[in-house]
């Protein structure tokens, strides 16, 4: 209550008419020598009561709760008016204004994210405490483009906070009292009339017919924390996703919304479908917000019609309206694990074709390779097995023996075993080609070579040839002197011409 503030003031000074200059003192005239009074003490104590119960209480708190990407914090700047979202980490404060038209007063009222990895979750110790949880509304966001998550989501958080609410200690008898307040509010719940229009109002007192309340059924307020639970599920414009991309149809959404529906009847929880996308059920959810938190009157219905726009308020839902679900079930059963139901699809691993710009990336890391290789030899340090071959080649020194002078065959190296296969195959068919080619020129009868004896010292010389006459290459000899441009098809046991020069 406001503190009340009583001056005595003598009429027949001026003083009075100094404060009744003030437009915001109130005064009340009273006649001291008889002691009556236009108005009696006990008046104005309780006018100055009724004032105080009219304004709007302050220290509100919401509490959100959600995954990683669950859209908590937009949805919740959606309800703030705010259009660029700024999102933190640890926990995240904001406030909504709520403002009551009709008493014209304002307040704030607090709200609370926590980060969606559970190692943030001792930070709620700075968000609400044990005097201020009975003036605070829980909400645990869901993401609807994500449903095969929903439940174990919902399990994951309520836990965290039945574990803070715990942690709190509060007082056995306060609590009970909380809880007393929250199955009271669930069974006194009515469906709005139809004619109750305009602003919303404060709500009146409790039910003139108390003793009519139904009992509780078996699966309800199971978990009762001792504050009012609302579960959102965001993201509901991605119901036309899921049908078109994973086949989801009618009897899935039904059976998610069941499951979720009877977690809420576990807590007394409401639960609103929304989508800030689309901006769905976002006024609706403000509403019921300070429905819950301040008493405010409700005018909308439950709605369950469509399946991307349901409403259920806490104390409207029960086991049988759940079952009318139940009824469209064709390929699953009630029993049913959600799980097992609602799987998560499987990653769809596209194979990409290789186009003209990868093709050129895989030329590109083979030359590379190559570009790693040692150098190409020179015509200097070609293997003597393709000097019988005709080539221009000028004649040996007297100084050169040590130029090897044997048969084709042997000068034909076999081919590095530690070569890769496809080099290797290419290295043989060279070597065979090669050979054939020396020992066709070096056949007897030949007379483009004359072959010296096999003693350590001969030479290998060439035809006779006119000055100035140079003699090229064929087709075939040319192809086979690319192919000998390699380093694993030499001879390693000769030495280069030049390798012994004076």
């Amino acid at each position: 209550y406001s503190p009340v503030t009583m001056v005595l003031i003598d009429l027949s000074s001026a003083v009075s008419q100094s404060v009744s200059a003030v437009s915001s003192v109130t005064i009340y005239y009273c006649h001291y020598g008889t002691g009556k009074s236009c108005i009696g003490v006990s008046s104005i104590l309780s006018e100055v009561s009724t004032r105080s119960r009219s304004k709007l209480p302050s220290g509100k708190n919401i509490l959100v709760f959600g995954e990683h990407g669950s859209g908590k914090t937009t949805i919740m700047a959606k309800l703030q008016g705010t259009e660029h979202v700024k999102k933190g980490k640890g926990l995240e404060y904001l406030y909504l204004s709520v403002h009551d038209e009709d008493r014209d007063d304002l307040t704030r009222c607090n709200v609370w994210t926590l980060d969606g990895d559970l190692y943030h979750k001792g930070l709620l110790k700075f968000a609400v405490s044990a005097s201020s949880l009975r003036d605070s509304l829980a909400v645990l966001v869901a993401d609807m483009s994500r449903p095969w998550s929903i439940m174990e989501s919902l399990r994951k958080w309520a836990s965290v906070l039945r574990d803070h609410v715990d942690k709190l200690c509060i007082p056995p008898e306060e609590m009970r009292h909380m809880e007393h307040k929250i199955v009271k509010d669930f069974q006194e719940y009515t469906e709005p009339e139809d004619d109750i229009q305009g602003s919303p109002q404060k709500r009146g007192g409790g039910s003139e017919d108390e003793g009519a309340l139904l009992p509780l059924g078996d699966n309800v307020l199971t978990h009762n924390l001792g504050i009012p639970v609302l579960v959102v599920c965001t993201k509901c414009d991605a119901i036309s996703i899921l049908e078109k991309e994973h086949d989801y149809r009618e009897e899935h959404f039904d059976f998610i919304q069941s499951h979720i529906r009877r977690f809420c009847l576990q807590y007394g929880a409401g639960l609103i479908y929304t989508s800030a996308k689309e901006e769905k059920n976002l006024d609706l959810l403000y509403k019921y917000i300070v429905h819950k938190l301040y008493e405010f009157e409700l005018n909308t219905p439950a709605l369950v019609v469509e399946k991307d726009s349901v409403f259920i308020p806490a104390g409207w839902d029960n086991d049988k309206k759940i079952a009318i679900l139940h009824e469209n079930f064709t390929t699953v059963k009630v029993e049913d694990l959600f799980e097992d139901f609602i799987v998560k699809p499987p990653v769809r691993k596209v194979e990409k074709q290789m186009g003209s710009a990868d093709f050129s990336l895989l030329l590109f890391s083979h030359q590379s390779l190559l570009a790693k290789q040692p150098a190409t030899p020179t015509r200097a340090t070609e293997s003597p097995a393709r000097t019988g071959t005709g080539s221009p080649r000028p004649a040996a020194r007297p100084g050169q023996a040590n130029v090897a002078s044997v048969s084709p065959m042997t000068a034909v190296k076999k081919p590095d075993p530690n070569m890769k296969g496809a080099a290797a195959n290419e290295g043989v068919l060279a070597n065979f080609f090669n050979s054939l080619l020396s020992k066709k020129t070096g056949s007897p009868g030949s007379p483009g070579a004359a072959v010296g004896g096999g003693g350590g010292g001969g030479t290998i010389a060439g035809p006779a040839k006119k000055a100035g006459q140079k003699r090229g290459l064929t087709d075939t000899e040319a192809k086979f002197d690319r192919m000998t441009q390699k380093p694993d098809f030499m001879a390693t046991g000769n030495s280069s011409p030049t390798e012994n020069e004076p």
